[in-house]
């Protein structure tokens, strides 16, 4: 039973200790102080500093991977930065091309149908055509004579350079002929491929032309006329030293196709025992490889689970 008295609530109010000095919010705003501080000296330094430091600093804040030159600078700053100095030599070959095209009557006539610019990539050399072929015979990927003459003075300048080259063939939206055998596809790779053999022929190093290739017509120069002439055309890329070579992600090449990895075959007589059983003088099962479709697991206990999954599959056929 209760009492008629009801007991009174009492409330304990604790008030918050502080750790005063032994705190650690001041530290905070101390360590936030010396930040402040030490970066406006650093700022008086540099403003007193000279212009070679000034110039490394500002070059860092605007390439902080650190492609740029030792001085610190960009491709556009103010030092002498690798980048320039091969967009210089560039520069100074395609003069050099462009004076000496000029100063052969038979080839200054056709100066409107070469094309020499410098790209991203490199140097980029085009011969254009005409209506009536001006490097090549006309729907051949033979070589006219002005064509072979401007590829002897191109091969003679570019033997000495250790740049890479690429070559490239185009042809424009018109079908090659009725005969299916024979299309804009490997006209564009023949033409590329009969430049290529000249250069070499006239000094080109063999391992210097990395790259052929044969476009057809799905790299129109004029897109807003496929049939115009000057779609026609051989391109020939001298490649900066920068350039990345082409990636394969690993696969070897052999023959034109990619080349079987060393666990392709007996994977593929595995999947063909799953399906019709093994022969009688058949090897006992032993560790097999894991399917290509499916990437190798990563841990060792992930290519047990497989290895078992797989004997399991194959462990019926063997019984019968």
């Amino acid at each position: 039973m209760s009492s008629g008295k009801t007991q009174p609530i009492v409330i304990v109010k604790k008030k918050g200790v502080h750790g005063g000095h032994h705190g650690g919010a001041w530290k905070v705003a101390y360590a936030d102080f010396v930040t402040a501080m030490m970066s406006l000296f650093i700022v008086l330094w540099l403003m007193n500093s000279s212009e070679k430091i000034k110039k490394a600093v500002a070059g860092y804040f605007n390439d902080p991977r650190g492609t740029a030159s030792l001085l610190g600078t960009t491709m556009s700053g103010n030092g002498v930065t690798i980048e320039q100095e091969r967009t210089d030599a560039l520069q100074k070959l395609k003069e050099k091309l462009e004076a000496e095209i000029k100063a052969r009557k038979e080839l200054e006539k056709l100066s409107k149908q070469i094309e020499i610019t410098i790209t991203p990539e490199g140097l980029r050399i085009e011969l254009l055509e005409t209506r009536n072929g001006t490097f090549y015979e006309s729907g051949s990927a033979r070589l006219s004579a002005s064509g072979q003459e401007l590829l002897a003075l191109l091969a003679s300048e570019l033997r000495t350079l250790p740049n890479d080259l690429l070559i490239e063939g185009h042809t424009d939206a018109a079908p090659y002929s009725q005969d299916t055998g024979y299309s804009n596809w490997e006209l564009s790779a023949d033409r590329a491929n009969s430049a290529r053999r000249l250069l070499q022929a006239d000094g080109v190093r063999r391992d210097q032309v990395t790259q052929v290739r044969g476009y057809a017509d799905q790299m129109l120069r004029v897109k807003s006329n496929p049939y115009d002439p000057s779609n026609r055309r051989i391109s020939i890329l001298v490649k900066n030293a920068t350039s990345p070579p082409p990636s394969l992600k690993g696969a070897q090449v052999a023959n034109g196709s990619q080349a079987p990895s060393a666990a392709a075959q007996p994977i593929a007589e595995v999947a063909m025992k799953e399906k019709t059983g093994p022969a009688a003088a058949d090897p006992p099962p032993g560790p097999r490889p894991s399917s290509p479709a499916s990437a190798v697991p990563s841990s060792p206990s992930a290519q047990a689970e497989a290895l078992l999954a797989r004997l399991a599959k194959l462990a019926p056929s063997r019984k019968k």
